[in-house]
């Protein structure tokens, strides 16, 4: 494994992204078309994030079910407007063995409709609420184009489902998950987000209020990674669940869900990777420390391990016979946030070299002195990485105030777009035919002053547009 086999960023972004995922071992294409291999580090990095993702589900009150993966066609069919959204990408079953199905059932692209035929059957009275559901599941919506990470017909995924009593707790519900996900996506994985109401035109299906999470990648295109939707009571009533509420009168209960996926490794990597390979935030890495043994260190290596395990640092040797150039290329390539290269020679003077993975910055300390240093150095990498994420996100955010400046904007630059709008989906569609550009969610807390850029009617609101993955 050599670095030179990733492709340039700069030269073409799409080809260094799969390099990245193939020479990092965190995916393998598989012989299902449109479905992934995803790897033992690929998969730990997954597991880094359900980890802490669950336990802040957990801490507010969340509980994790499981519901079935096939959805018989006649509960699809229950909320039109749901299914309309979902009927391109349906996978179906006909046949169960050798025999042919009575009716056809949908592999689930997502589970709205199974959540709502069982909280019929459980949800009697307004003490049954709130009802507050999680499910850690795969998904399989049938994509043309696929990409690691980014799409695939099988998803790794989570999707939160809840019942309430009132609107008011049920909006409170959506906007405190998106919080939640803010803050794990800034925290944990050191990426800069906006996060705001998506369109009535881009909303997710059957929904009343559809809030984002965007992130912008490297190369400027955006990265929806994460959805918190408010559905009023809207799939509530089509299913028929009733209450008794505390005026001992019938009511119709107030949902919400939310979700998001694997996606989010490939954001990692589009936001923070370079061209020798993979770069994680300590935070979310499953291995904080990779060391690299040169020479007879055996007892200091026994030394070191044992003190890594006591203060719960992750890590890995590499005892391979390869050259240490190889090995030190393979750990930048693997990303592991720290490498401690452990050499005798090094050893004789007391001394260690510590590697930061993001800068590739080499710090050299006392034996005494690596464990301490390595703490320091992960909480700076952590900040530093979201510093520098955010300052190149901020530097690619611009402010069209005409038609053509936003087209000249479009064809010249990556990243987002901030304008004027009037609200009317016909000049969202506009935009979208003129320049490939979405609309990524609307700015509310900012005064609007002016006309649309497109229609040149008042506009009532501003809002993000940005080409998208």
């Amino acid at each position: 494994m050599e670095v030179k086999e990733i492709t340039n960023r700069d030269v073409d972004f799409a080809k260094w992204y799969t390099d990245v995922c193939q020479k990092a071992d965190l995916v393998d294409y598989s012989t299902v078309k449109g479905s992934m291999i995803i790897r033992p580090l690929g998969y730990a990095i997954w597991e880094q994030m359900v980890a802490v993702l669950d336990q802040k589900f957990k801490e507010t009150g969340h509980e994790n079910v499981q519901m079935p993966m096939f959805i018989p066609e006649s509960l699809l069919n229950v909320e039109k407007e749901h299914v309309e959204g979902f009927a391109p990408e349906v996978a179906w079953v006909t046949y169960g063995g050798k025999e042919k199905l009575d009716e056809r059932l949908c592999v689930r692209p997502t589970s709205e409709v199974l959540f709502c035929d069982h909280f019929k059957k459980i949800i009697h009275s307004y003490r049954d609420l709130p009802l507050l559901y999680n499910q850690w599941c795969t998904i399989v919506r049938w994509e043309k184009t696929t990409r690691p990470f980014l799409r695939s017909r099988e998803i790794l995924w989570q999707e939160g489902h809840t019942m309430h009593a009132t609107a008011e707790d049920a909006k409170k519900e959506t906007l405190q998950m998106l919080e939640i996900y803010k803050n794990f996506q800034e925290e944990y994985l050191a990426m800069p987000v906006i996060t705001g109401k998506k369109t009535e035109k881009e909303k997710f299906a059957g929904a009343e209020e559809t809030y984002t999470i965007e992130a912008m990648m490297y190369d400027g295109y955006a990265l929806q990674n994460g959805t918190s939707h408010y559905f009023g009571n809207h799939f509530a009533k089509a299913f028929g669940i009733e209450f008794v509420n505390q005026d001992n009168k019938l009511a119709t209960p107030y949902q919400t869900s939310w979700g998001t996926t694997t996606r989010m490794i490939g954001g990692l990597i589009m936001t923070h990777s370079d061209n020798n390979g993979l770069v994680l935030p300590p935070k979310i890495a499953p291995w904080k420390v990779i060391i690299i043994p040169i020479g007879d260190v055996s007892a200091k290596l026994t030394e070191l391990e044992k003190s890594l395990k006591e203060n719960h640092i992750t890590y890995k040797v590499d005892n391979s016979n390869k050259t240490p150039g190889f090995k030190f290329a393979e750990a930048e390539v693997k990303g592991y946030p720290i490498r401690v290269e452990l050499g005798a020679r090094d050893l004789g003077q007391n001394q260690v070299t510590l590697v930061r993975r993001d800068t590739l910055e080499k710090t050299t300390v006392s034996f005494e002195d690596v464990l301490p240093t390595i703490n320091i150095l992960m909480d700076q990498m952590q900040k530093d990485m979201y510093d520098k994420a955010k300052k190149r996100r901020d530097s690619m955010i611009y402010q069209a105030t005409t038609y053509e400046e936003l087209k000249d904007i479009a064809a010249t630059k990556p990243g987002f777009v901030k304008i004027n709008w009037c609200g009317k989906s016909e000049c969202e569609q506009k935009i979208k035919e003129d320049t490939t550009m979405k609309t990524r969610c609307l700015i509310e807390d900012e005064a609007v002053d002016g006309n649309c850029i497109v229609c040149g009617n008042k506009a009532i609101t501003k809002v993000y547009v940005g080409k998208q993955y």
